[in-house]
């Protein structure tokens, strides 16, 4: 499998690319980046700029590189892995739109221990969602510049899907001079150092408190559940998927 990497020079680009050498299955045959740096494959400043047969795409770039992206990505029918995270509602519809048209794999975390994580929360917010209180804390490092986390909003959404009632999301107590409400799910953002990505969900009962937590000791396990995701794609008709469609397979 031939693989084109958007947003090849930067350190999740460079994983990705040094994880997909160490597999048999795939290989990077191009890269795009709008900075300068040296690869072991062609480099182009734009997706439009590619002339290399590519099999999947698989972005780790920046936001506002998705347009450009997508539209490179339909008018070729390639599959395209997203794996950057503080996309716009805006930006979710145009994804919705392109996996009209081709397969787009799509999730806040490409990590496989988040989204199992994602499923004890689920578990977890169904037994005790009524009578207790959530909160989420997330920390990573300080170059992060979107907050809270796209993981930390995903695990809020998919622990919102197994209570009885929509919660409200909070993410800033100090402006409120009240209690805490009950249909409330906290979201709390930490920035320093070079913290790779730890989340916390905390389930607050009477005289007790119930920890579910992951910590990534490194970037290698978002780009390796990135090439997964792009061995995944091949030979997938149109459609969003996610990690929980590549676990079930």
């Amino acid at each position: 499998m031939k693989l084109l990497i958007c947003g090849a020079l930067g350190k999740m680009g460079r994983t990705v690319a040094q994880i997909a050498d160490e597999r048999a299955d795939c290989t990077v045959v191009a890269g795009v980046d709008v900075g300068t740096g040296e690869a072991a494959f062609p480099l182009f400043p734009a997706p439009a700029a590619v002339d290399v047969q590519a099999d999947v795409l698989v972005d780790f770039s920046n936001p506002a590189a998705l347009s450009g992206i997508l539209e490179y990505a339909v008018a070729k029918s390639m599959p395209v892995v997203l794996a950057t995270t503080g996309y716009t509602p805006e930006q979710v519809e145009l994804i919705r739109r392109a996996a009209e048209r081709i397969p787009v794999f799509y999730t806040a975390n490409m990590s496989l221990g988040i989204n199992l994580l994602s499923e004890l929360a689920k578990t977890a917010a169904r037994v005790l969602g009524s009578t207790y209180d959530i909160e989420i804390v997330e920390m990573h490092h300080n170059r992060k510049v979107d907050a809270p986390s796209g993981t930390a909003l995903m695990l809020a959404r998919e622990i919102a899907s197994a209570l009885p009632e929509q919660p409200e999301f909070v993410y800033d107590r100090h402006e409120r001079r009240e209690k805490r409400h009950k249909n409330e799910i906290g979201l709390h953002a930490v920035r320093g150092g070079t913290i790779v990505g730890e989340h916390e969900i905390l389930f607050c009962g009477t005289d007790e408190v119930i920890k579910l937590s992951h910590s990534a000791g490194s970037r290698a396990v978002f780009a390796a559940g990135a090439v997964n995701a792009a061995v995944f794609l091949q030979g997938k008709s149109a459609g969003l998927y996610t990690m929980h469609d590549l676990v079930k397979e």
